[in-house]
């Protein structure tokens, strides 16, 4: 099996989640984007929205759920990365969207065995989802 570090981890989940957009009819426009507010592991687009997609990969079943780490100030942190993001690329005039899957890997062979993706996770204007 090897031994696997978060980061490992963290690539294995996103890999996963990037496939599962693009058979789902998605454009992946960047991965891993930093800027000075955050990192956004997915930036993604159909035909109505630029999606902001944030990753959480955990092994077996977690309590709390992988969504719980996208509390209020990792949410506000996204949401400026996503601001700057469309304000200096003029990327899309499309509808932000704003998203998180989660990625439950097997604690013995660490494959992906099963995904949460979860639509409007948060919105912009304070308005933030109660996982």
């Amino acid at each position: 099996m090897g031994i696997f570090t978060h980061i490992t981890k963290g690539q294995i989940g996103e890999d996963y989640i990037a496939k599962f957009l693009r058979r789902n009819k998605y454009k992946i426009i960047e991965r891993n984007m930093r800027n000075k507010y955050s990192e956004i592991d997915i930036i993604a687009e159909n035909k109505e929205y630029i999606i902001f997609v944030e990753v959480k990969t955990r092994t077996g079943e977690s309590v709390p759920r992988p969504a719980d780490a996208v509390n209020l100030r990792k949410q506000q942190m996204i949401l400026r990365a996503a601001k700057y993001y469309l304000t200096y690329t003029n990327q899309t005039t499309k509808q932000p969207r704003f998203d998180v899957a989660e990625v439950f890997l097997s604690v013995d062979t660490n494959k992906p065995y099963k995904i949460n993706y979860i639509e409007n996770a948060f919105i912009q204007g304070g308005n933030y989802a109660v996982f």
